[in-house]
């Protein structure tokens, strides 16, 4: 019997929501081993983030070359990665290893508002880093940074700037559509040659802390599990709308509360 190993590379989140933490729930919560390399510390909370730690990216590719030397990593997913020096190893990394799937999540602000990502990384990321991605999963303001161009909407914009995310060297892009309006949330599945939306309401809550860290880590687990791309990410977000509507059970802090990762279990 082989074990499903997905391998998160992402920042620590001290209050357990976001990042590393909720990759690692993510997981654990679809039958995945969950292995880890830690990009950064932050100090952090529901309210915010007060303090980043960024590890050096020697560190960072020795964790990688650790894990990949010994798992037999199904599928990575990235997260919040530092700086330009940490995307440059990644993916030399990458390329040294080959993992069958590398789910990328642009992070570059926290869902209360810190930018978790300099400015000047942003193009390492662009050209280093997504062209080796099988999926990317910007929200609508990363799609629109990541292009240099206002914020998409409406249904022919998205698609378009998911077709000029392509461009870049990906094969699957997700934008997400959780930072839109009404009473539906709609994320569009981007490939070459079909554009797949897909729908699912939105909830009235507050509590959305790790949201997007936890919809790449559910698709990376879907992808080391041996799904398809559309069913990885159709089961995803299912998984985390399932999160979204249970998170209210949980009252964590003062601020934007986390998803319910084990809304299954209890």
């Amino acid at each position: 019997m082989t074990t499903p190993v997905a391998l998160s590379i992402a920042g620590s989140d001290s209050s357990g929501g976001a990042g590393i933490q909720a990759d690692l729930k993510t997981f654990a919560a679809l039958s995945v081993y969950g292995a880890s390399a830690i990009t950064a510390l932050t100090a952090q909370n529901t309210r915010g983030v007060s303090a980043i730690h960024p590890v050096p990216p020697e560190f960072v590719t020795a964790q990688l070359d650790a894990v990949f030397a010994d798992l037999a990593v199904g599928a990575v997913k990235t997260g919040m990665l530092g700086g330009r020096a940490t995307i440059h190893a990644l993916a030399a990394a990458f390329k040294r290893w080959s993992p069958p799937f590398v789910v990328i999540d642009p992070v570059m602000v926290a869902t209360s508002g810190d930018r978790l990502l300099p400015a000047d990384a942003v193009d390492a990321l662009r050209t280093k880093l997504i062209p080796l991605a099988a999926i990317i999963t910007p929200n609508l303001p990363e799609a629109a940074v990541l292009l240099s161009e206002p914020v998409a909407v409406g249904d022919a914009a998205i698609e378009s700037q998911g077709r000029r995310l392509l461009s870049l060297g990906c094969c699957h892009v997700l934008i997400k559509g959780g930072h839109g309006h009404g009473s539906e949330s709609i994320d569009y599945l981007i490939s070459a040659n079909r554009t797949v939306p897909l729908g699912g309401p939105r909830f009235a809550t507050q509590n959305t802390h790790g949201t997007g860290c936890s919809l790449s880590a559910a698709i990376a687990a879907g992808l080391a599990k041996g799904e398809d791309m559309e069913t990885a990410v159709r089961n995803a977000k299912a998984f985390i709308s399932a999160a979204i509507a249970s998170a209210d059970r949980f009252a964590v802090g003062h601020g934007h509360g986390p998803v319910h990762h084990f809304h299954r279990y209890y």
